[in-house]
């Protein structure tokens, strides 16, 4: 016989537990189902342990330039033997997923009228959950309302050979305790240019193949010609028009190499990675006994409060291809909970759509792109500015990147901003709070900001808008 809950929530991504947490709260007899490590993609495999590689580069990027701000280190000039340690990157980058993970699971454990169960979730029927444990057993929930915060894994393309090589995922790659001699990475989005990055800075020679002809294609042109050149000058090699169209191990045995085809000629890297999106974790949940469907990608579809189109039944996170972010994903648990338990009437089509790429310096967005303006037809303004009239960015030394903001001209609205620069991933909140609260750009250029700060400029920024022609 099934036990009987109120509410089933499956998965512990970003959403899944504050909203278990706050349905137990509300009185709810409420099960939350994890298969695997608490937390979801961020805390385990995405933007906890990336960002803290993030951070162990970039430390030794600076330690490499020690000298140009008059620091010697040593008895030397500043950097120039600065190596990594992989395996003490790593044992870093553990301890702190580890406590973020526990952190999760004790708070879960610990929390009211919530039961934990370790297993795979699947529907059995519209509003029956199977959990089938590691070692086999298998129980039965019933409930009236169920939540799916199952997340995604990275999508590797059917490429001749492949069964014969070790390649990496975002997954596998943190798990490395030496460092790759030769990188090769296959795609040229935000997860292919943060790892080329950071394994650059590390000390490996890195190679980017992107199937067409720029990376960032969501993005202006200038702003990915801006961060590739960041990128290159690093000594991040890249080669577009190119993806692996076969294979092979370089030796008998793994760990020895792989020869990669790319048409007429072949690339000899060390480590071959694929950051070349990702896969809804949907195929193996049973969405057909509960009646639900999935589009050509694998998603859930959901209306503008996160609901299938099954009664009872909610997608949140990357499964609903509302938003592929932590962010988004823990946006989708307050519009869930305000509106089922506040009596509110959120909607996620309100949503403002914000993200960062996390290269050195940062590349922040919001709203529509320039490209997007234009092909809108709206009359708009544009203002840009390139960083080096950032005081702050003068006295740290990093100049790279610009300011871009593009505003309506008959509404003074703000259409959309995006910083490529040093703290821009900070700094891009006011311009995401001023269009959160629908007020003209004025509010935002006649504010008194902090000096010296990046924050303090986008008031200037705003001073130069000109026709978009």
């Amino acid at each position: 016989m099934a036990q009987r809950f109120d509410a089933i929530v499956i998965g512990t991504g970003q959403s899944g537990p504050p909203l278990a947490v706050r349905l137990g709260a509300s009185g709810r007899k409420t099960a939350i189902i994890e298969r695997a490590a608490f937390g979801g993609t961020c805390v385990n495999v995405g933007c906890t342990p990336t960002k803290a590689y993030v951070a162990c580069a970039r430390a030794a990027h600076v330690a490499r330039h020690a000298a140009d701000y008059g620091v010697r280190i040593g008895n030397g000039a500043g950097g120039a033997d600065v190596s990594v340690d992989l395996a003490a990157v790593k044992a870093r980058k553990d301890g702190i997923i580890g406590a973020s993970r526990d952190g999760v699971e004790r708070w879960l454990r610990h929390a009211k009228n919530v039961t934990v169960l370790q297993g795979h979730g699947r529907f059995s029927g519209p509003n029956t959950v199977s959990v089938m444990s590691e070692g086999g057993h298998t129980e039965e929930l019933e409930a009236g309302e169920i939540f799916i915060n199952t997340g995604t894994r990275a999508a590797v393309p059917p490429v001749p050979g492949l069964e014969r090589i070790w390649y990496e995922t975002n997954s596998t790659i943190l798990s490395l305790t030496e460092l790759p001699e030769h990188l090769a990475i296959c795609g040229g989005s935000y997860i292919a240019l943060e790892f080329a990055q950071m394994f650059r800075r590390f000390g490996s020679r890195v190679t980017v193949l992107v199937r067409g002809s720029r990376i960032l294609t969501r993005e202006d042109d200038d702003v990915a010609k801006s961060v590739q050149d960041v990128l290159a000058r690093e000594g991040v090699e890249f080669r577009f028009g190119n993806s692996p169209q076969r294979v092979e191990p370089l030796g008998a045995t793994p760990g020895h190499g792989i020869r990669i085809t790319l048409g007429n000629e072949t690339l000899d890297v060390s480590h071959l990675l694929f950051a070349t999106g990702r896969i809804p974790n949907t195929d193996d949940l049973g969405l057909e006994a509960a009646g639900i469907e999935r589009d050509n990608h694998g998603l859930i579809p959901v209306d503008g409060q996160l609901r299938t189109r099954v009664a009872g039944i909610w997608a949140l996170g990357d499964v609903n291809g509302r938003g592929a972010f932590t962010h988004t994903s823990y946006d989708d648990y307050q519009i869930v909970a305000a509106n089922l338990l506040d009596g509110a009437n959120r909607s996620v089509d309100t949503r403002i759509p914000c993200y960062a790429v996390f290269v050195d310096p940062p590349l922040a967005r919001v709203g529509a792109s320039e490209r997007e303006v234009r092909e809108s037809g709206k009359p708009a303004l544009i203002a840009t500015m390139p960083m080096a009239r950032v005081g702050r960015a003068r006295e740290r030394g990093e100049t790279d990147g610009f300011m871009k903001a593009l505003v309506d001209a008959q509404t003074k609205r703000i259409l959309g901003a995006m910083i490529f620069g040093i703290e821009g991933d900070e700094a891009i909140h006011t311009f995401i709070d001023t269009m959160t609260a629908d007020a003209p750009y004025t509010t935002l250029q006649f504010a008194m900001h902090v000096h010296p700060t990046v924050s303090e400029l986008v008031p200037t920024l705003l001073d130069g808008l000109r026709p978009l022609e």
